[in-house]
């Protein structure tokens, strides 16, 4: 299956979309057919934060129809901010759309998580995970939600994480675990892994990049099929 993906919302993190889904394609045996259009991650931020759904969905829209044209069976969000419109984008979508925050539920389920601590854009905390865990209760830092947001779009815009923001996001992590009994973090934002690969925070992490990149993988190779994972409209 030929995948498409949304990309530049920011770069980094559509990088390690693309090295994750090209190596979990390779370990299933195969070769990955992908085709990535590029965003803006600044219209995408103002939208974002004045909860625009509409007018940036169309302005998905337009990049879908084009991965449509270059053969494109699907198409994927490479941030898990961007997700705040997804089921307007979904209406308006040539597309199928395979979400990045619909299979985290059933993640967590199976792991045992009970209690699960976010770290992500203010859109994604403040939700809850855009209120679709239904298994798993979701906690964050409220009273510093607004704190944290503008770290991570900071870091997410530059393309780098400085120390004094990785301390934000770490010990953001570790007060949910100490204080808030959750059970594990996860990086509920595709550029948290500027901040966290390669470190141990002293507690459990989960990537929900690498949940979304296993569903396209498995996709990609036809081991599940666009009936299982795509959003209904």
């Amino acid at each position: 299956m030929h995948i498409g993906l949304i990309g530049g919302i920011g770069v980094a993190a559509t990088i390690v979309y693309y090295q994750r889904l090209t190596a979990a394609v390779a370990e299933r045996g195969t070769t990955l057919d992908l085709t990535i259009s590029h965003g803006d991650i600044q219209t995408l931020i103002q939208n974002n934060l004045a909860d625009a759904r509409q007018p940036q969905a169309e302005r998905f829209a337009v990049q879908i129809d084009r991965l449509k044209a270059a053969g494109c069976d699907c198409v994927a969000l490479t941030s898990l901010g961007a997700h705040f419109c997804v089921n307007e984008m979904a209406t308006l979508s040539a597309l199928p759309v395979v979400s990045g925050v619909a299979p985290l539920d059933g993640y967590f389920a199976r792991e045992g998580i009970k209690r699960i601590g976010l770290l992500g854009t203010r859109g994604v905390m403040a939700s809850r995970l855009y209120g679709q865990l239904a298994q798993t209760e979701a906690v964050a830092v409220d009273s510093e939600i607004d704190h944290i947001g503008q770290a991570y779009l900071d870091m997410a815009v530059a393309g780098h994480c400085t120390p004094s923001q990785r301390e934000v996001f770490v010990a953001a992590g570790r007060q949910m675990v100490e204080d808030q009994g959750a059970d594990a973090i996860v990086l509920a934002g595709t550029d948290l892994n500027l901040a966290f690969d390669g470190l141990d925070p002293g507690y459990k992490v989960i990537d929900a990049l690498d949940v979304h990149v296993s569903v396209l993988a498995d996709l990609a190779c036809d081991r599940l099929s666009l009936d299982e994972v795509a959003i209904k409209t």
